[in-house]
């Protein structure tokens, strides 16, 4: 299971899967017996824009009637079936079931909840709904994150992505690739590459690489704000860490700094490639990705 799923990160971004690829391997790893790696695919499927079908829900009800955890399996299902719906109410309902019937609500019954209510634009309800599992001690995780700043972005709610942003940062929580992206190309769009840069150091701070997709929006963005030397000290920050840019990045840099006579910097650019092997083959956004994004700087 691990090999078909790291299969499955490298493809899907060019070959947009279909519900057999999702469900063959929810099946993978319902016959593998790991539910937590079971319950996190599906998770991130969903929040993937993964529609669920029939087959999808006798996978996921099987997996847990074999677990002996029947009662979770069909409320849980039928929490995110109600958000499916748009019947946030019905989803409420069910929830409260849980512990009506003396079952422990866990991360993902709070997390179809939320999804539910988010579905409909209920971003309030959202907010509340992860301060809860907060009060409650439940935890909030990527797909908490996730699915509310989609909600929030899809709304244009821009403040109310800075204000969660800004408790996640106060919670020390580090975010996954999907969230970072989210975040990084929304910042971005809306020409606060200030907070792109934040959020990169953030990231650094904590020990982590940040993926070289964000590199790309972040590059783009800042030298868009006229902040060549914060997009060079990213690059150079990647590349200390061994990872090859890719060529994009690469590319919009060397033009910025070219303009600005930087030409030293430019070298040194190339050698820092070099020295992982040349320049990367280019694996950032689509072309229509970018033109959507950037398309008032170019």
């Amino acid at each position: 299971m691990p090999d078909a799923r790291a299969a499955f990160n490298l493809l899907h971004s060019r070959f947009p899967p279909n519900s057999r690829t999702l469900n063959t391997l929810l099946l993978g790893f319902k016959l593998s017996g790991n539910l937590l790696a079971f319950d996190l695919f599906y998770n991130d499927a969903v929040v993937r824009g993964f529609e669920p079908d029939v087959v999808t829900y006798n996978i996921r009800i099987d997996a847990y009637c074999k677990k002996r955890r029947l009662d979770e399996a069909v409320l849980t299902t039928l929490i995110h079936g109600a958000g499916i719906a748009r019947n946030p109410f019905r989803a409420r309902r069910v929830f409260d079931e849980i512990t009506e019937r003396g079952l422990e609500v866990d991360r993902g019954a709070y997390n179809a909840l939320m999804g539910a209510v988010v579905r409909v634009g209920d971003l309030k309800g959202g907010v509340g709904i992860m301060d809860e599992m907060e009060r409650k001690d439940v935890g909030v995780d990527d797909v908490s994150y996730y699915t509310l700043f989609c909600g929030m972005k899809k709304a244009g709610d821009f403040d109310g992505v800075c204000e969660v942003y800004r408790k996640m940062k106060e919670r020390d929580y580090v975010p996954r690739v999907r969230t970072v992206m989210l975040l990084m190309k929304y910042f971005c769009e809306k020409r606060r590459s200030d907070l792109g840069l934040e959020m990169w150091d953030y990231l650094v701070d904590k020990g982590c690489c940040p993926h070289r997709h964000a590199l790309d929006l972040l590059v783009i963005g800042l030298c868009c704000s006229g902040k060549v030397a914060e997009a060079f000290e990213c690059f150079k920050q990647v590349v200390e860490r061994g990872r090859l840019p890719s060529e994009r990045s690469f590319m919009v840099l060397e033009g910025a700094l070219g303009k600005l006579k930087e030409l030293e910097k430019v070298e040194e650019m190339k050698k820092m490639m070099e020295s992982l092997g040349g320049i990367g083959e280019s694996q950032s956004m689509d072309h229509d990705e970018e033109e959507e994004s950037f398309s008032d700087c170019k």
